[in-house]
């Protein structure tokens, strides 16, 4: 019995229907374009008869770069186990499917090096746009898109150097929600946990809105302290440091008397950022701001292996990003419009294919509160 695998048949091409139908490739390719009015009804039925006979497909990617259209957009992802981009990309792909686009998806695991490849592949494939959700690409790897390129469309966060649309969350107001929620149940022990922030826009703009809530502005009280902790889940080892601080900090919470530790560290280490934690807060507890959902995660996932289940008596949890984990575990979140995000993305991008000229636009959309027992008195 012979075991030699079967060659795949061999697809139609747009010369086998001309044969079948008796006719030139032009007036094929004319019936492709829809130039019905140039061809008789005669004509048409034998060219629609022959393409159900050879079961022909088009090349739409050849089709479309001969007309200099091929309605493929690049995106490309920082981080596609981040919910948050699994979200987006929900909206993502149902404006493209409205639209008539096709996504192109490049998922950069948090990598450099990764987006500048991507971005170099999706110039050389000839997409009509790229929506970047980019965790540290510069301005001479995104020089191709963008102003004199090809249209670009930001999500989430800016890149210096760009000229851009970007559509994304309100990240100031959404820190000082959050920061306001937690002062207003009584926390005055806050900490801000965030992944290295010096090259995202969006982490600086949350850690610097924490800041300015936590220093007085519009009104807070002066009792109230607040630490910055830069959580790098990409260092196991630094990261193991850093919830060591802070396991510190919630002990001293709980403890008598007023013993005063220090920690200092900056924004690219994994310790605390000019911190002075006072004991014997509200309750003795203290309150956690999680900078996103991974960052949350990362908290909850250690907060429960060292206090066990009931570890919210004694810590606070509320979190930027609301996964579907948190409503289980009870934690207070900012829900982003994360499909509505990515649908307007690729609204924007569209617009710019067609021809629209304006000046670069933000669409800064709201984060929803949503209270849970974890931050209540």
């Amino acid at each position: 019995m012979s075991t030699t695998p079967l060659a795949a048949p061999r697809r139609a091409t747009i010369t086998d229907v001309a044969r079948e139908a008796g006719t030139g490739k032009t007036s094929i390719s004319r019936y492709l374009n829809g130039e019905m009015s140039v061809l008789s009804p005669e004509l048409r039925a034998r060219i629609e008869a022959a393409i159900e006979r050879l079961n022909y497909q088009p090349n739409q990617m050849a089709r479309g770069l001969k007309r200099g259209r091929n309605r493929l957009i690049g995106m490309l992802l920082a981080d596609l186990t981040n919910p948050y981009s699994v979200e987006v990309l929900q909206g993502v792909e149902a404006a493209c499917h409205a639209l008539g686009l096709m996504p192109l998806i490049c998922h950069a695991a948090n990598e450099v090096e990764m987006e500048r490849r991507y971005l170099q592949l999706l110039t050389t494939y000839r997409v009509e746009g790229v929506i970047v959700n980019a965790l540290g690409v510069r301005e001479e790897t995104l020089r191709p898109v963008g102003g004199g390129g090809i249209p670009a469309v930001l999500v989430d966060r800016s890149v210096d150097g760009l000229v851009a649309d970007m559509v994304g969350l309100d990240n100031r107001a959404a820190a000082e929600l959050g920061t306001r929620h937690l002062l207003d149940n009584g926390f005055d022990d806050i900490w801000f946990v965030v992944q290295p922030f010096e090259q995202v826009s969006s982490r600086q703009l949350r850690e610097a809105a924490f800041r300015e809530v936590m220093s007085g502005a519009g009104g807070t009280s002066s009792d109230a302290r607040g630490h910055t902790l830069v959580l790098n889940l990409a260092e196991p080892v630094a990261v193991e440091r850093a919830l060591a601080e802070l396991d510190r900090a919630i002990d001293a919470a709980d403890g008598p008397g007023d013993a005063v530790a220090s920690v200092t560290g900056n924004a690219t280490g994994n310790a605390t950022s000019s911190v002075t934690v006072r004991t014997g807060g509200k309750g003795g507890r203290i309150a956690l701001f999680a900078a996103n959902a991974p960052v949350a995660l990362c908290l909850a996932l250690h907060l429960k292996a060292r206090y066990g289940a009931d570890w919210q008596a004694r810590v606070a949890l509320l979190s930027i990003d609301d996964p579907e984990w948190a409503e289980l575990t009870g934690i207070t979140a900012i829900r982003q419009p994360t499909y509505e995000i990515g649908y307007r993305a690729v609204e924007f991008l569209h617009e710019r294919i067609e021809g629209v000229q304006t000046t670069a636009r933000d669409c800064l959309l709201p984060g929803e509160l949503i209270v849970r027992a974890s931050t209540l008195r």
